[in-house]
C-alpha cells in the first residue's frame, strides 16, 4: 500500500483511538496527523501505548479554520477521516449548542479547507470521510425485522442525531456541488475498550465493578445493534480505500438486544470474570424514568458494504464483550 497521510480528527475519542491502533497494527507505513480537541472524552491516555512511527498530535478544535488550514499546509494530508463529534444524546438534550457547532460547522470547515487545498494542489487520490450513525435514521418498530439501509429517509430524534445528519447532507452536498471525494459510514453502537464510560456497556461494566446500580431507561425494552469497534474500524479502512466516490455504507454488527437483557447478560460475564456470583450484579440493576425522545429500536442493513467491499464483522459478540469486560478490569 502507498505512503498515505492522514488527517484524523477526534483521534483520542473511542473509536478515534481504536482507528488509530488499528492503523499502526495494519498500515504501519502511513502517516497520521491527529487532531483533537481533548473534551471530556477525548484522552491522550487512549494512545499512551501507541506504536506508529509516523505519528503526530495536535490539540486543538476543528472548528478553528486558521488551525486546520495550518495543519493541510505543513502535512499535506490526502485523507480526511472525521471521527470529531460531540456523541451523548443525554448531553445533546441538556445542552444542544455545542453539538450543533461542533458536529455541523466544524464538519463544514473541515470540508471547505479540504476541497480548498486539494484542488489548489491538484491532490490526486484524495478522500474524506465521514464517520456517522445509525442514530440519523430515526427509530424502527419495536417488533419486526426490518432494517435501515442507506437509502432510508433521515428522520433524528435528538439533537445529538440531528446534528450528525446535518453533518453527512453537508458532506453530499458537496460532492454533489463541487465533487469532492467524500465517503460516508454509519454504523451501529459501537463497543470496546477505551470507551468513556457514559454509554451503556462501558457504564454498566464500570458501576458494577464498583459495587453501584445500573441505571436502565424506562422498560429497558429499547433494543440496539452492537458491534465491536475493530470491525468498525476495520470497515471504515475498507470504506476510505475502497468505496466508492460519493456512496454512504451501513456497518452493522448484526446483535440486536434489548437493555435490559443485555445488561443482565453482562452481569453473568462480569461474575464469571470477577468470580462474584450472578446475582451480587443483577441486584443492582434499577429502573429510572426514561429520558425523553428515547427511540425504541435501532438496526442496520449491511448488505451493500458486503456485496460491495466483502465487509462483515469478526468478532463474535460473546468473545468481544468479554474481552471488553476484562479491559476495564485490568485498567481500573
Amino acid at each position: 500500500m502507498d505512503r498515505r497521510v492522514l488527517l484524523v480528527t477526534g483521534g483520542a475519542g473511542f473509536i478515534g483511538s481504536n482507528f488509530i491502533h488499528f492503523l499502526s497494527e495494519n498500515r504501519p507505513n502511513y502517516e497520521v496527523v491527529n487532531l483533537d480537541k481533548l473534551t471530556y472524552a477525548g484522552r491522550l491516555e487512549n494512545l499512551k501505548d501507541l506504536r506508529m512511527e509516523h505519528y503526530h498530535f495536535v490539540r486543538g478544535d476543528i472548528c478553528n479554520r486558521e488551525l486546520v488550514e495550518h495543519l493541510f499546509t505543513l502535512f499535506r494530508p490526502q485523507w480526511v477521516v472525521n471521527f470529531a463529534a460531540e456523541s451523548h444524546v443525554d448531553r445533546s438534550i441538556e445542552g444542544p449548542e455545542v453539538f450543533v457547532r461542533t458536529n455541523v460547522y466544524g464538519t463544514q470547515v473541515l470540508l471547505d479547507v479540504a476541497r480548498s487545498f486539494w484542488e489548489r494542489e491538484k491532490m490526486e487520490g484524495a478522500r474524506f470521510l465521514q464517520v456517522s450513525t445509525d442514530e440519523v435514521y430515526g427509530a424502527l418498530p419495536l417488533e419486526g425485522s426490518e432494517r435501515f439501509t442507506e437509502d432510508s429517509p433521515l428522520l433524528p430524534n435528538s439533537p445529538y442525531s440531528a446534528s450528525k445528519a446535518g453533518a453527512d447532507l453537508l458532506v453530499r452536498s458537496y460532492f454533489v456541488t463541487y465533487g469532492m471525494p467524500v465517503v460516508i459510514t454509519r454504523s451501529s453502537n459501537n463497543f470496546g475498550p477505551r470507551q468513556y464510560p457514559e454509554k451503556l456497556i462501558p457504564l454498566m461494566i464500570s458501576r458494577a465493578l464498583s459495587g453501584k446500580s445500573l441505571p436502565v431507561y424506562g422498560d429497558g425494552q429499547n433494543v440496539r445493534d452492537w458491534l465491536y469497534v475493530e470491525d468498525n474500524c476495520r470497515g471504515i479502512l475498507r470504506v476510505l480505500e475502497e468505496g466508492k466516490i460519493g456512496a454512504i455504507y451501513n456497518l452493522g454488527g448484526g446483535n440486536e438486544w434489548r437493555n435490559i437483557d443485555l445488561v443482565r447478560f453482562l452481569c453473568g460475564v462480569i461474575a464469571e470474570e470477577t468470580g462474584e456470583k450472578r446475582e451480587h450484579y443483577e441486584q443492582l440493576i434499577t429502573f429510572v424514568p426514561d429520558r425523553p425522545g428515547h427511540d425504541r429500536r435501532y438496526a442496520l442493513s449491511s448488505e451493500k458494504i458486503l456485496r460491495e467491499l466483502s465487509w462483515k464483522p469478526h468478532w463474535q459478540f460473546e468473545e468481544a464483550l468479554r474481552y471488553t469486560v476484562r479491559w476495564y478490569i485490568r485498567h481500573g
